[in-house]
């Protein structure tokens, strides 16, 4: 048995569809689970709740934790800690091997232009402050012999069904299928990686099921040389048919918008990442699995022709 906890959004959903072919009995855990393939087994519950995550633990081999959360720190200060304690002590009880779904929020700032494995940790934002503590308890476990885990990492992303939950697809995509303008956060002029959600999915199937990359953190597979916020623009754009126009939301104008909208008010500190070089590296997980993630021109087409041919 493989369990999926938080399993309802994009990358949990293909994460579904790409266990398939290790294992037979896929276990899904949310508030409101649905089936991804016929056979899943559907378990709703409450992650924050230790009971409700220790029944989703049971008889599970692997354990893929993909929640997501509210977009806010008060939300975040209060829920991940309690939900990283609740699924590191059901793994250990029940000596389930724990995937840590993850992102780059904990990196130094000044060291965003080659992030690989090793890149420092040192958070410039609240997010990021919670995110490495709970990475740090999360490793603790882990070299503490209590669980066998790994951490997935991944960038910022992209890809099909993601539309309300990637910032690329919110902020280019879909306006521009609307024929409105497109708003690019911080500069234009830096490039900026964006993973693949079925790369992000298909990398974490395999890193669960490879029993020699327990103990290690992951960079997931996420093609090289990203374009700038600009070549994003016009690359989608073209792939669209539609005038390449925009506007740059800068931090001053965040801020301002953050009076009247909660979520740009919680952008504002994550702006950062979009006024210099943000480039993912991925060459371990490339090189030990011979993978090669998809183009972006590719990624771009595959999401055009899933999400916004009819418009």
């Amino acid at each position: 048995m493989q369990t999926i906890l938080g399993s309802g959004g994009g990358v949990g959903t293909l994460l579904a569809k790409s266990l398939t072919i290790y294992t037979e009995k896929i276990k899904l855990f949310s508030r409101n689970p649905k089936k991804v393939n016929k056979d899943d087994i559907l378990m709703p519950g409450d992650l924050t709740k230790s009971e409700d995550v220790d029944k989703a633990v049971e008889g599970s081999e692997i354990v893929y934790l993909m929640a997501g959360f509210q977009y806010r720190v008060k939300v975040w200060r209060e829920v991940w800690p309690k939900v990283m304690s609740n699924v590191l002590e059901a793994c250990e009880k029940y000596s389930a091997k724990f995937v840590f779904f993850d992102n780059i929020y904990m990196y130094d700032k000044d060291h965003l232009t080659n992030m690989d494995e090793n890149t420092p940790i040192n958070p410039p934002s609240k997010k990021g402050i919670i995110r490495a503590e709970i990475f740090n308890q999360f490793m603790l476990a882990v070299e503490a012999n209590k669980i066998e885990g790994l951490v997935a990492r991944c960038a910022d992303y992209y890809g099909q069904g993601v539309e309300n939950t990637s910032v690329l697809s919110s902020t280019v995509f879909k306006p521009l299928s609307e024929n409105k303008k497109a708003t690019w956060l911080g500069s234009d002029s830096f490039p900026h990686s964006f993973t693949f959600t079925k790369d992000a999915a298909e990398a974490t199937a395999l890193l669960g099921n490879t029993n020699d990359a327990y103990g290690e953190v992951w960079h997931l597979p996420t093609q090289k040389h990203p374009p700038t916020g600009k070549e994003w623009i016009q690359m989608i754009a073209e792939k669209m048919n539609k005038e390449p126009k925009y506007r740059i939301a800068t931090t001053s104008m965040l801020k301002f918008a953050g009076i009247f909208s909660p979520l740009m008010r919680e952008l504002v500190e994550m702006n950062y990442q979009f006024d210099r070089p943000y480039v993912f590296n991925s060459d371990k997980f490339e090189k030990k699995f011979n993978y090669k993630p998809i183009s972006y021109e590719k990624g771009i087409e595959k999401i055009i022709e899933a999400d916004y041919s009819g418009k």
